[in-house]
């Protein structure tokens, strides 16, 4: 076994994380939910979805059996909304093919939204096989432990790595290994202020020895993020709000959302012809992505002649139900401010 394997199974056998809820009981199901679901998410934030989530979904077939908005409902806030749309997807083929999630590399790999690393997770964590992964964790530890200079995104490093990864797997307890790596890259070779004078690995890791830990891994070349605008419409009916299911390509992919205006987005003509025009003054808020800030213009109107049957693709949602559909976190924080009296 390398002596990298030995000292992380030593470590996380004594203080890694062993009670996550996820891990009680680990199974691929489980695993394949909360890898998914802890993709550029922090482990605090993704718990109490992960509960909510499999307390609605414990198995694969009730997932797959479920409607994408019961779906998105529950994800609703998660951010990165794709990540819930592949995962149903992929809940809906692997129960049609197997019933059940495949155990290979190759079958998993083809389920929509996983990649090498989560099926790494799920064949390790999940089925015990030996598969390497290699999430944001794991890399930043190797770059510093390797001492391996380059942006981790760029496909020489990513190879890099994954050969690393490869070389370094042992052969038994490779589940609790790769939890362990997880585990001292959340705990302990953190982005900002690592405890290297917690970290197991220090005598033989590179960064530390060259004093490069800051360094490394090196950053993303940063660039300013562009700015866009658009106006969003409160339009009451009674204790109804009006909602537009966003289509599944673009930014809030299939969620229900309000009527937008910006450059791109126009009203349809049925609505625009309702619009009484705007009411009071506008409420706005900036919600950032990670390639744009959005700067949003909220205007409420009253509407007169509208169709008495809207296409599919639209509806009147009651407010004490909008937590039954997934809307935008945006979306939620205006429903709040446009419901809570000044």
């Amino acid at each position: 076994m390398q002596p990298l394997a030995e000292q992380v199974l030593r470590w996380q056998a004594e203080h890694g994380r062993h009670d996550l809820p996820w891990q009680q009981p680990a199974d691929p199901y489980r695993t394949w939910i909360s890898e998914i679901m802890l993709q550029q998410t922090r482990v605090e934030t993704v718990i109490p979805y992960f509960q909510r989530f499999i307390q609605r979904f414990p198995d694969l077939q009730a997932l797959a059996e479920a409607s994408q908005d019961e779906v998105l409902a529950l994800w609703s806030g998660l951010g990165y909304y794709s990540r819930a749309r592949n995962l149903h997807k992929a809940a809906q083929q692997a129960w049609q093919d197997q019933q059940q999630l495949p155990d290979t590399l190759e079958a998993l790999n083809a389920l929509p939204g996983i990649g090498r690393s989560t099926a790494g997770a799920i064949l390790s964590l999940g089925f015990g096989q030996p598969a390497p992964i290699l999430d944001g964790n794991v890399k930043r530890l190797f770059c510093r432990h390797f001492a391996i200079e380059g942006w981790p995104g760029k496909s020489a490093i990513q190879k890099q790595l994954w050969a690393l990864a490869e070389a370094q797997l042992p052969a038994h307890d490779c589940g609790r290994y790769n939890q362990g790596l997880m585990d001292l890259g959340a705990g302990i070779c953190t982005r900002s202020r690592p405890a290297c004078d917690r970290c197991p690995l220090r005598a033989s890791c590179q960064a530390y020895r060259q004093d490069q830990v800051a360094a490394l891994p090196t950053p993303r070349p940063r660039k300013a993020l562009p700015s866009r605008h658009c106006t969003l419409w409160w339009l009451r009916q009674g204790d109804a709000i009006l909602l537009h299911r966003r289509p599944e390509a673009g930014i809030w992919g299939g969620l229900w959302s309000l009527p937008q205006q910006d450059e791109q987005h126009d009203l349809p003509s049925w609505l625009d012809a309702a619009l009484s025009g705007p009411v009071g003054e506008p409420l706005r808020l900036k919600h950032t992505f990670t390639h744009f800030h959005l700067h949003i213009r909220v205007r409420e109107s009253t509407l007169s002649d509208l169709p008495p049957r809207l296409e599919p693709a639209w509806r009147w949602q009651p407010l004490d139900e909008l937590d039954q559909l997934g809307l935008p976190a945006p979306v939620r924080r205006i429903a709040q401010a446009m419901r809570t009296p000044t």
